[in-house]
């Protein structure tokens, strides 16, 4: 996600806890979400109610992955490294620096998985993040369920892979932006 890529984009994120902490944003330019999540979802076989990298079978995994390399995204991992610092504090710088990119992209909407748990907090710091280099600028985001957002199962996916490093890595594509907070 940079300056060159300004034009509407919708940014899918989760994270990953592996090792480091990973926020772990895809993002694809809105004319083509329609088609992704059309492919994605038909990705999903009958009786699961989505796709979760960690629950599949080695040659679905490289089918999704396979699947996802053919769409045009801008991929971020926005990593914290084991430092000491809790996930809620990782998480919380993780996604300060994620908005921050997102301000410079212009238009862009950020689609969160759901944490019951981090919804609260992640509203504050992204209202805050956003308040704090342009006050009259708002971030539309949302956030929800890997079950009703099949493109969420594009960033859990780069997240599991990169995690795993190796021939997984390597799968996700060259063009992956790593950032540390």
């Amino acid at each position: 996600m940079g300056a060159s890529d300004a034009r509407q984009r919708d940014v899918f994120v989760d994270e990953s806890k592996v090792r480091d902490y990973l926020l772990v944003a895809v993002s694809l330019e809105r004319a083509h979400v329609r088609a992704a999540r059309t492919a994605m979802a038909a990705l999903i076989l009958r009786g699961q109610s989505r796709l979760h990298m960690r629950k599949e079978s080695d040659p679905r995994r490289r089918s999704i992955l396979s699947t996802i390399e053919t769409f045009d995204t801008v991929i971020t991992v926005v990593r914290a490294q084991k430092d000491g610092r809790t996930d809620l504090v990782r998480r919380d710088a993780c996604l300060r620096r994620l908005v921050a990119m997102v301000m410079v992209d212009g238009d862009a909407s950020v689609c969160l998985e759901r944490d019951e748990t981090l919804v609260r907090k992640d509203r504050q710091t992204i209202m805050e993040a956003t308040h704090r280099s342009k006050p009259t600028h708002h971030i539309p985001h949302r956030h929800e369920s890997a079950a009703q957002e099949p493109l969420l199962a594009l960033p859990d996916a780069v997240g599991w892979a990169w995690a795993k490093g190796g021939d997984w890595r390597r799968r996700c594509g060259g063009g992956i932006t790593v950032i540390d907070v």
